[in-house]
Protein backbone atom coordinates (compact mmCIF):
# COMPACT_ATOMS: atom_id res chain seq x y z
CA UNK A 1 0.00 0.00 0.00
CA UNK A 2 0.90 3.45 -0.26
CA UNK A 3 0.68 5.46 3.28
CA UNK A 4 1.15 9.03 3.38
CA UNK A 5 2.27 10.31 6.65
CA UNK A 6 1.62 13.67 7.41
CA UNK A 7 4.39 14.78 9.57
CA UNK A 8 7.69 14.70 10.39
CA UNK A 9 8.05 14.42 14.33
CA UNK A 10 8.91 11.61 16.19
CA UNK A 11 5.18 10.23 16.13
CA UNK A 12 5.13 10.52 12.09
CA UNK A 13 8.72 9.19 12.10
CA UNK A 14 8.26 6.50 14.10
CA UNK A 15 5.24 5.43 12.21
CA UNK A 16 7.22 5.77 9.08
CA UNK A 17 9.17 3.10 10.48
CA UNK A 18 7.28 0.41 11.50
CA UNK A 19 4.71 0.95 8.43
CA UNK A 20 7.77 0.09 6.19
CA UNK A 21 8.85 -2.37 8.45
CA UNK A 22 5.44 -4.12 7.37
CA UNK A 23 6.01 -3.78 3.58
CA UNK A 24 4.24 -0.45 2.79
CA UNK A 25 5.71 2.57 0.43
CA UNK A 26 6.04 5.32 2.76
CA UNK A 27 5.79 8.96 2.02
CA UNK A 28 6.09 11.74 4.81
CA UNK A 29 5.46 14.79 3.76
CA UNK A 30 5.59 17.91 6.52
CA UNK A 31 5.92 21.48 5.69
CA UNK A 32 9.11 22.47 7.63
CA UNK A 33 12.57 20.70 7.19
CA UNK A 34 11.87 18.10 9.73
CA UNK A 35 15.26 19.41 11.55
CA UNK A 36 13.87 21.37 14.96
CA UNK A 37 10.40 20.63 15.89
CA UNK A 38 8.98 19.64 19.22
CA UNK A 39 10.70 16.26 19.16
CA UNK A 40 14.09 17.77 19.26
CA UNK A 41 13.73 20.42 21.86
CA UNK A 42 12.10 18.55 24.49
CA UNK A 43 13.71 17.53 27.97
CA UNK A 44 14.14 13.74 26.02
CA UNK A 45 11.88 11.51 28.68
CA UNK A 46 10.63 8.05 28.29
CA UNK A 47 8.62 7.90 31.31
CA UNK A 48 5.80 5.39 32.21
CA UNK A 49 6.24 7.68 35.59
CA UNK A 50 3.90 10.44 33.48
CA UNK A 51 0.91 7.99 33.62
CA UNK A 52 -1.31 11.40 35.35
CA UNK A 53 -2.98 13.50 32.36
CA UNK A 54 -2.46 17.27 31.95
CA UNK A 55 -5.71 17.37 32.85
CA UNK A 56 -6.08 17.24 36.63
CA UNK A 57 -8.00 18.65 39.49
CA UNK A 58 -7.04 22.15 40.57
CA UNK A 59 -4.76 22.83 37.45
CA UNK A 60 -7.51 25.07 35.99
CA UNK A 61 -7.90 27.20 39.29
CA UNK A 62 -3.93 27.24 39.54
CA UNK A 63 -3.92 28.31 35.98
CA UNK A 64 -6.25 31.59 36.92
CA UNK A 65 -3.47 32.37 39.20
CA UNK A 66 -0.72 32.05 37.27
CA UNK A 67 -2.62 34.49 34.60
CA UNK A 68 -1.16 37.93 35.39
CA UNK A 69 2.72 36.59 36.02
CA UNK A 70 4.59 37.00 32.54
CA UNK A 71 7.34 34.55 34.02
CA UNK A 72 4.47 31.43 35.50
CA UNK A 73 5.12 28.26 34.15
CA UNK A 74 1.20 27.77 32.74
CA UNK A 75 -0.55 30.22 30.72
CA UNK A 76 -2.88 30.58 28.69
CA UNK A 77 -3.16 33.25 26.12
CA UNK A 78 -6.58 35.04 26.20
CA UNK A 79 -8.85 35.60 22.87
CA UNK A 80 -11.98 35.23 21.03
CA UNK A 81 -11.29 32.33 19.37
CA UNK A 82 -14.51 29.39 19.72
CA UNK A 83 -11.58 26.96 19.50
CA UNK A 84 -9.77 27.98 22.10
CA UNK A 85 -13.33 28.18 24.10
CA UNK A 86 -15.27 25.09 23.21
CA UNK A 87 -11.40 23.09 24.14
CA UNK A 88 -11.29 24.86 27.10
CA UNK A 89 -14.90 24.34 28.38
CA UNK A 90 -14.01 20.52 27.58
CA UNK A 91 -10.89 20.75 29.77
CA UNK A 92 -12.56 22.08 33.10
CA UNK A 93 -15.43 19.71 32.47
CA UNK A 94 -12.75 16.45 32.32
CA UNK A 95 -10.25 17.40 35.03
CA UNK A 96 -12.08 15.41 37.67
CA UNK A 97 -10.11 12.82 39.82
CA UNK A 98 -12.20 9.84 38.14
CA UNK A 99 -11.22 10.80 34.93
CA UNK A 100 -7.33 11.09 36.28
CA UNK A 101 -7.73 7.53 37.96
CA UNK A 102 -9.16 5.94 34.99
CA UNK A 103 -6.33 7.13 32.47
CA UNK A 104 -3.48 5.56 34.81
CA UNK A 105 -3.60 2.16 33.13
CA UNK A 106 -4.06 2.75 29.70
CA UNK A 107 -1.05 5.93 30.02
CA UNK A 108 1.25 3.26 32.21
CA UNK A 109 0.72 0.77 29.12
CA UNK A 110 1.30 3.09 26.68
CA UNK A 111 4.46 4.46 28.19
CA UNK A 112 5.72 0.79 28.69
CA UNK A 113 5.02 -0.21 25.22
CA UNK A 114 7.20 2.86 23.73
CA UNK A 115 10.30 2.05 26.34
CA UNK A 116 10.13 -1.02 24.96
CA UNK A 117 10.88 -0.11 21.66
CA UNK A 118 13.15 2.75 22.22
CA UNK A 119 15.50 -0.01 24.11
CA UNK A 120 15.27 -2.57 20.89
CA UNK A 121 16.29 0.55 18.46
CA UNK A 122 18.87 1.47 20.96
CA UNK A 123 20.19 -2.22 20.60
CA UNK A 124 20.51 -1.62 16.92
CA UNK A 125 23.64 -0.45 15.16
CA UNK A 126 21.83 2.30 13.10
CA UNK A 127 21.16 4.01 16.26
CA UNK A 128 22.98 5.21 19.12
CA UNK A 129 21.06 8.04 20.71
CA UNK A 130 22.36 7.80 24.28
CA UNK A 131 19.29 6.59 26.00
CA UNK A 132 20.20 5.88 29.71
CA UNK A 133 18.50 4.14 32.61
CA UNK A 134 19.27 6.02 35.64
CA UNK A 135 15.25 6.51 36.45
CA UNK A 136 14.12 10.16 36.87
CA UNK A 137 14.06 12.56 39.98
CA UNK A 138 10.76 14.38 41.13
CA UNK A 139 12.34 16.99 43.34
CA UNK A 140 9.97 18.70 46.08
CA UNK A 141 10.32 21.54 48.31
CA UNK A 142 7.19 21.44 49.97
CA UNK A 143 5.11 19.95 52.72
CA UNK A 144 2.34 19.90 50.62
CA UNK A 145 4.19 18.32 47.40
CA UNK A 146 5.23 15.78 49.51
CA UNK A 147 2.45 14.59 50.76
CA UNK A 148 0.93 14.32 46.75
CA UNK A 149 4.45 12.46 46.01
CA UNK A 150 4.04 10.20 48.46
CA UNK A 151 0.09 9.64 47.26
CA UNK A 152 2.08 9.42 43.55
CA UNK A 153 4.07 6.44 44.92
CA UNK A 154 1.81 4.56 46.80
CA UNK A 155 -0.31 4.61 42.68
CA UNK A 156 2.73 3.97 41.01
CA UNK A 157 3.13 0.83 43.25
CA UNK A 158 -0.44 -0.23 42.47
CA UNK A 159 0.30 0.64 38.83
CA UNK A 160 3.45 -2.71 39.15
CA UNK A 161 6.08 0.71 38.95
CA UNK A 162 7.52 -0.83 42.20
CA UNK A 163 11.18 -0.02 41.79
CA UNK A 164 9.67 4.03 42.51
CA UNK A 165 11.03 5.28 45.30
CA UNK A 166 10.12 8.27 47.90
CA UNK A 167 13.68 9.79 49.17
CA UNK A 168 14.08 11.77 52.25
CA UNK A 169 16.38 15.29 51.64
CA UNK A 170 19.67 12.58 52.59
CA UNK A 171 18.65 10.19 50.25
CA UNK A 172 18.48 12.70 47.32
CA UNK A 173 20.91 14.82 48.37
CA UNK A 174 23.26 11.27 48.35
CA UNK A 175 21.90 10.67 44.60
CA UNK A 176 23.23 14.49 43.42
CA UNK A 177 25.69 14.94 45.70
CA UNK A 178 28.04 17.24 43.78
CA UNK A 179 25.32 20.40 43.79
CA UNK A 180 23.76 22.02 46.77
CA UNK A 181 19.64 21.49 46.21
CA UNK A 182 17.26 23.62 48.13
CA UNK A 183 14.61 20.66 48.57
CA UNK A 184 13.07 18.50 51.37
CA UNK A 185 13.11 15.24 49.00
CA UNK A 186 12.22 13.47 45.92
CA UNK A 187 10.58 10.85 44.21
CA UNK A 188 12.87 8.57 42.20
CA UNK A 189 10.81 7.11 39.05
CA UNK A 190 13.40 4.20 38.88
CA UNK A 191 11.13 2.90 35.71
CA UNK A 192 11.73 5.73 33.31
CA UNK A 193 14.80 6.42 30.63
CA UNK A 194 16.03 9.54 28.73
CA UNK A 195 17.62 10.01 25.68
CA UNK A 196 19.11 12.81 23.29
CA UNK A 197 16.19 13.59 21.15
CA UNK A 198 18.12 15.54 18.31
CA UNK A 199 20.13 12.55 17.58
CA UNK A 200 17.22 10.09 17.87
CA UNK A 201 15.03 12.36 15.30
CA UNK A 202 18.75 12.69 13.23
CA UNK A 203 19.12 8.82 12.92
CA UNK A 204 15.85 7.88 12.36
CA UNK A 205 15.17 10.20 9.49
CA UNK A 206 18.34 8.79 7.86
CA UNK A 207 17.92 5.11 8.70
CA UNK A 208 13.91 5.31 6.91
CA UNK A 209 15.82 7.48 3.83
CA UNK A 210 17.94 4.55 3.77
CA UNK A 211 15.12 2.28 3.36
CA UNK A 212 13.55 4.04 0.48
CA UNK A 213 11.14 5.86 2.59
CA UNK A 214 10.54 9.07 0.43
CA UNK A 215 10.77 12.66 2.35
CA UNK A 216 8.87 15.37 0.59
CA UNK A 217 9.94 18.60 3.27
CA UNK A 218 9.10 22.32 3.05
CA UNK A 219 5.29 20.84 1.65
CA UNK A 220 2.23 22.25 3.62
CA UNK A 221 -0.68 19.74 2.83
CA UNK A 222 -3.19 22.20 1.85
CA UNK A 223 -6.31 19.64 1.52
CA UNK A 224 -7.38 16.26 0.42
CA UNK A 225 -9.40 14.49 -2.59
CA UNK A 226 -11.64 12.28 -0.77
CA UNK A 227 -14.72 9.54 -2.06
CA UNK A 228 -16.76 6.77 -1.14
CA UNK A 229 -15.50 7.46 3.24
CA UNK A 230 -11.69 7.55 1.99
CA UNK A 231 -8.85 9.76 0.99
CA UNK A 232 -8.10 8.86 -2.39
CA UNK A 233 -5.22 11.77 -2.59
CA UNK A 234 -3.24 14.36 -0.12
CA UNK A 235 -2.50 17.88 -2.02
CA UNK A 236 0.35 20.33 -0.97
CA UNK A 237 1.02 23.20 -2.40
CA UNK A 238 3.03 21.77 -4.95
CA UNK A 239 2.36 18.40 -5.56
CA UNK A 240 -0.62 15.42 -5.26
CA UNK A 241 0.17 11.97 -3.59
CA UNK A 242 -2.12 8.97 -4.02
CA UNK A 243 -3.48 7.44 -1.21
CA UNK A 244 -4.29 4.09 0.04
CA UNK A 245 -3.96 5.02 3.84
CA UNK A 246 -3.17 8.48 5.47
CA UNK A 247 -1.49 9.05 9.04
CA UNK A 248 -2.19 12.21 10.64
CA UNK A 249 0.77 13.11 12.58
CA UNK A 250 0.81 16.85 12.22
CA UNK A 251 1.10 17.62 16.10
CA UNK A 252 -0.34 20.69 16.94
CA UNK A 253 -1.11 21.66 13.07
CA UNK A 254 -3.22 18.70 13.42
CA UNK A 255 -6.48 20.70 13.88
CA UNK A 256 -6.42 22.55 11.07
CA UNK A 257 -5.76 19.36 8.86
CA UNK A 258 -8.78 17.61 10.69
CA UNK A 259 -11.06 21.15 10.00
CA UNK A 260 -10.57 19.98 6.07
CA UNK A 261 -11.73 16.57 6.69
CA UNK A 262 -14.73 17.79 8.43
CA UNK A 263 -13.59 17.13 11.84
CA UNK A 264 -13.70 19.15 14.64
CA UNK A 265 -10.54 18.11 16.62
CA UNK A 266 -10.69 19.86 20.61
CA UNK A 267 -6.68 20.35 20.53
CA UNK A 268 -4.72 23.80 21.08
CA UNK A 269 -1.23 24.07 20.63
CA UNK A 270 0.90 24.56 24.24
CA UNK A 271 3.99 25.81 23.11
CA UNK A 272 7.12 25.13 25.62
CA UNK A 273 10.79 26.58 25.87
CA UNK A 274 14.23 25.26 26.45
CA UNK A 275 17.81 26.09 26.71
CA UNK A 276 20.21 23.70 25.84
CA UNK A 277 24.20 24.36 27.47
CA UNK A 278 27.21 22.08 25.69
CA UNK A 279 30.10 21.02 28.20
CA UNK A 280 27.80 22.56 31.26
CA UNK A 281 30.03 22.94 34.55
CA UNK A 282 26.34 22.52 36.06
CA UNK A 283 25.95 18.65 34.88
CA UNK A 284 23.16 17.02 37.67
CA UNK A 285 23.42 12.70 37.74
CA UNK A 286 19.77 12.33 37.01
CA UNK A 287 17.08 14.19 34.78
CA UNK A 288 14.46 15.68 37.65
CA UNK A 289 11.50 17.67 37.59
CA UNK A 290 11.60 20.56 39.83
CA UNK A 291 7.49 19.87 41.18
CA UNK A 292 7.11 23.23 41.84
CA UNK A 293 8.96 25.23 39.63
CA UNK A 294 7.40 23.02 37.16
CA UNK A 295 10.60 22.82 35.28
CA UNK A 296 12.87 19.86 33.71
CA UNK A 297 16.45 19.15 34.07
CA UNK A 298 18.15 16.74 32.20
CA UNK A 299 21.98 15.89 31.18
CA UNK A 300 22.15 14.76 28.16
CA UNK A 301 25.00 13.04 25.67
CA UNK A 302 27.76 13.14 28.04
CA UNK A 303 28.64 16.91 27.97
CA UNK A 304 25.18 18.67 27.82
CA UNK A 305 22.84 20.28 30.64
CA UNK A 306 19.09 20.77 28.70
CA UNK A 307 16.66 23.29 31.17
CA UNK A 308 13.05 23.30 29.82
CA UNK A 309 9.11 24.03 30.85
CA UNK A 310 6.13 26.30 30.65
CA UNK A 311 2.99 25.26 29.00
CA UNK A 312 1.75 28.39 26.87
CA UNK A 313 -1.58 27.93 25.11
CA UNK A 314 -1.33 30.00 22.59
CA UNK A 315 -1.00 29.97 18.57
CA UNK A 316 1.22 28.80 16.14
CA UNK A 317 2.17 32.23 14.58
CA UNK A 318 2.73 34.48 18.09
CA UNK A 319 5.64 35.91 19.08
CA UNK A 320 8.07 33.81 21.67
CA UNK A 321 8.11 35.41 24.99
CA UNK A 322 11.72 35.24 26.31
CA UNK A 323 10.30 35.92 30.15
CA UNK A 324 8.91 32.17 30.03
CA UNK A 325 12.68 31.79 29.49
CA UNK A 326 13.58 33.94 32.59
CA UNK A 327 10.97 31.88 34.63
CA UNK A 328 12.92 28.42 33.86
CA UNK A 329 16.28 29.84 34.99
CA UNK A 330 14.51 31.75 38.05
CA UNK A 331 13.02 28.00 39.17
CA UNK A 332 16.24 26.30 38.40
CA UNK A 333 18.32 28.79 40.66
CA UNK A 334 15.62 28.03 43.32
CA UNK A 335 16.18 24.63 43.77
CA UNK A 336 20.10 24.78 42.55
CA UNK A 337 21.49 28.41 44.27
CA UNK A 338 24.65 27.29 43.05
CA UNK A 339 23.56 27.00 39.37
CA UNK A 340 24.69 30.51 37.62
CA UNK A 341 22.70 30.42 34.20
CA UNK A 342 22.78 33.64 32.11
CA UNK A 343 19.55 34.35 30.41
CA UNK A 344 20.32 33.83 26.57
CA UNK A 345 19.23 35.75 23.42
CA UNK A 346 15.99 34.95 22.19
CA UNK A 347 17.79 33.44 18.94
CA UNK A 348 19.28 31.00 21.59
CA UNK A 349 16.09 29.96 23.18
CA UNK A 350 14.37 26.71 21.21
CA UNK A 351 11.31 26.68 21.54
CA UNK A 352 8.06 24.33 19.84
CA UNK A 353 4.28 23.93 20.23
CA UNK A 354 3.10 20.65 22.45
CA UNK A 355 -0.37 19.16 20.82
CA UNK A 356 -2.80 19.60 23.73
CA UNK A 357 -5.72 17.77 23.18
CA UNK A 358 -8.99 18.17 25.81
CA UNK A 359 -8.05 16.00 28.19
CA UNK A 360 -4.44 15.90 27.76
CA UNK A 361 -4.54 12.29 26.48
CA UNK A 362 -3.28 11.09 22.21
CA UNK A 363 -5.84 10.85 19.74
CA UNK A 364 -5.04 7.61 17.96
CA UNK A 365 -7.29 5.80 15.89
CA UNK A 366 -9.51 5.33 13.16
CA UNK A 367 -11.91 7.75 12.28
CA UNK A 368 -15.82 7.01 11.23
CA UNK A 369 -15.87 9.62 8.58
CA UNK A 370 -12.54 8.47 6.67
CA UNK A 371 -11.94 4.90 6.81
CA UNK A 372 -8.26 5.05 5.68
CA UNK A 373 -7.82 7.71 7.93
CA UNK A 374 -5.24 7.07 11.13
CA UNK A 375 -5.13 9.87 14.00
CA UNK A 376 -1.57 10.24 16.02
CA UNK A 377 -1.89 13.59 17.47
CA UNK A 378 -2.39 15.14 20.75
CA UNK A 379 0.59 13.59 23.00
CA UNK A 380 1.08 17.09 24.85
CA UNK A 381 4.25 16.76 27.04
CA UNK A 382 4.74 12.97 26.37
CA UNK A 383 5.25 12.89 22.55
CA UNK A 384 8.63 11.82 22.57
CA UNK A 385 7.86 9.15 25.35
CA UNK A 386 5.29 7.72 23.67
CA UNK A 387 6.58 7.99 20.25
CA UNK A 388 7.81 4.69 19.53
CA UNK A 389 4.83 3.03 20.78
CA UNK A 390 2.40 4.98 18.98
CA UNK A 391 4.32 3.83 16.16
CA UNK A 392 4.19 0.67 16.28
CA UNK A 393 0.26 0.86 17.30
CA UNK A 394 -0.42 3.10 13.88
CA UNK A 395 1.03 0.33 12.01
CA UNK A 396 -0.83 -2.25 13.43
CA UNK A 397 -4.13 -0.56 12.71
CA UNK A 398 -3.32 0.41 9.35
CA UNK A 399 -2.58 -3.46 9.28
CA UNK A 400 -5.79 -4.43 10.71
CA UNK A 401 -4.06 -6.29 13.13
CA UNK A 402 -4.51 -6.60 16.79
CA UNK A 403 -3.13 -3.39 18.72
CA UNK A 404 -0.20 -4.57 21.48
CA UNK A 405 -2.26 -2.58 23.97
CA UNK A 406 -6.03 -1.46 23.92
CA UNK A 407 -6.44 1.96 22.14
CA UNK A 408 -9.75 2.51 23.16
CA UNK A 409 -9.16 5.11 25.45
CA UNK A 410 -7.56 7.43 23.20
CA UNK A 411 -10.62 7.10 20.47
CA UNK A 412 -10.36 10.48 18.26
CA UNK A 413 -13.65 10.91 17.96
CA UNK A 414 -14.35 10.84 22.10
CA UNK A 415 -15.71 14.39 22.63
CA UNK A 416 -18.00 13.96 19.62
Amino acid sequence: MEVIVIGGGIVGLSSAYFLQESGHQVTVIDQTDMTNSCSYGNAGYVCPSHFVPLATPGIVKQGLKWMLNPQSPFYVKPRLDMSLIKWGLKFMQVATAENVEKAAIPLRDYALLSKQWYGHWESLPQFKFAYEHKGLLEIFQTEKAAEHASHLVHKAHELGLTDTKLLNQQELFALEPNHKINAIGAIHFACDGHLYPNKLMQQLIADLKSKGVIFKSNEAVINFEKAAGKISAVITETNKYKSDAVVLATGSWSRALAKKLDMDLLLMPGRGYSITIEDSPYQTNYPSVLVEGRVALTPMDGNKMRFGGTMEITTTNSAPQLNRVVGIIKAVKNYYPNFEIPVPTLDKVWYGYRPCSADGLPYLGRTKKWNNLVMATGHAMVGLSLGAGTGKLVSEIVNEKPTSIDIGFYNPERFN
